[in-house]
């Protein structure tokens, strides 16, 4: 009986789609307004940053906390993100994404504390148009 043998290409092969099955789906829109806007553009702001989404059991006992839900210790919010491109009112076409896709090897911090506590590394990222104030679109009367 003669055994087959994965070749490296093949193996490599396989772990790159594990991994882009593994991958996909981590990346989460917390806001998208696509709405075209009356306002007059002035500049764009974008940006990206990484982030801390660690959570802990809500029951913190060792082994047990496998089994129990656990709660985000940080709050990841898309109106704080975006306070860094200026005043709310003034922005348009706003987009916030959360990726966790470092999440996956980061799991093993939860391994290591027996479930109580896991670490996420979150990227977020942001784009918004920033517009003309509203005083300054509504015509003033002499």
């Amino acid at each position: 009986m003669k055994r087959q043998v994965a070749t490296r290409p093949a193996m490599l092969a396989a772990i790159a789609a594990a991994a882009t099955i593994a991958m996909s789906g981590c990346v989460t829109s917390i806001v998208t307004d696509d709405v075209p806007s009356d306002a007059t553009i002035v500049s764009h702001c974008s940006g990206s940053e990484w982030q801390d989404n660690s959570s802990i059991a809500v029951l913190p006992i060792p082994v047990v906390a496998f089994l129990s839900p656990h709660a985000d210790l940080n709050q990841v919010n898309a109106d704080t993100v975006l306070k860094r491109c200026g005043d709310p009112t003034r922005l348009a076409n706003r987009k916030v994404d959360k990726n966790t896709a470092a999440c996956i090897p980061a799991a093993l911090t939860r391994i290591i504390t027996l479930g109580v506590w896991q670490w996420c590394p979150l990227h977020v990222t942001w784009d918004a148009d920033v517009t003309k104030p509203q005083s300054e679109l509504v015509p003033r009367q002499p």
